[in-house]
């Protein structure tokens, strides 16, 4: 049977796994507003890489992809934000794994 903190564990890492976007583990912490705050800078990192990285169906037809305009070079900066929001979620998975197996009586 599964202790108290193994099963804490496992239920944030679960939260963190299925609703990080969304800041569920924040939420299920009792930081309502880091929760409201990982939801916003997740919309502005996908929403502005939707907004600075060009769509190929506003272009008109019969040109190829070589006379299209080129991608906003400030696209590199929610690419980074989001790289490294990634990486926070992988090392405090990694942070919850480590704490279910060092989980004591």
């Amino acid at each position: 049977m599964l202790r108290k903190e193994e099963k804490k564990a496992l239920t944030r890492l679960a939260l963190l796994s299925i609703g990080w976007p969304a800041g569920l583990d924040r939420f299920y912490d009792g930081k309502t507003r880091d929760g409201i705050f990982s939801i916003i800078g997740w919309i502005l990192i996908f929403g502005s890489i939707m907004l600075l990285i060009p769509c190929p169906s506003t272009y008109e037809a019969g040109k190829t992809m070589a006379t299209m305009n080129e991608a906003n070079p400030l696209v590199v900066v929610p690419l980074a934000l989001g790289a490294y929001g990634g990486f926070m979620v992988l090392r405090k998975g990694f942070r919850l794994l480590r704490q279910f197996e060092t989980a004591e009586d």
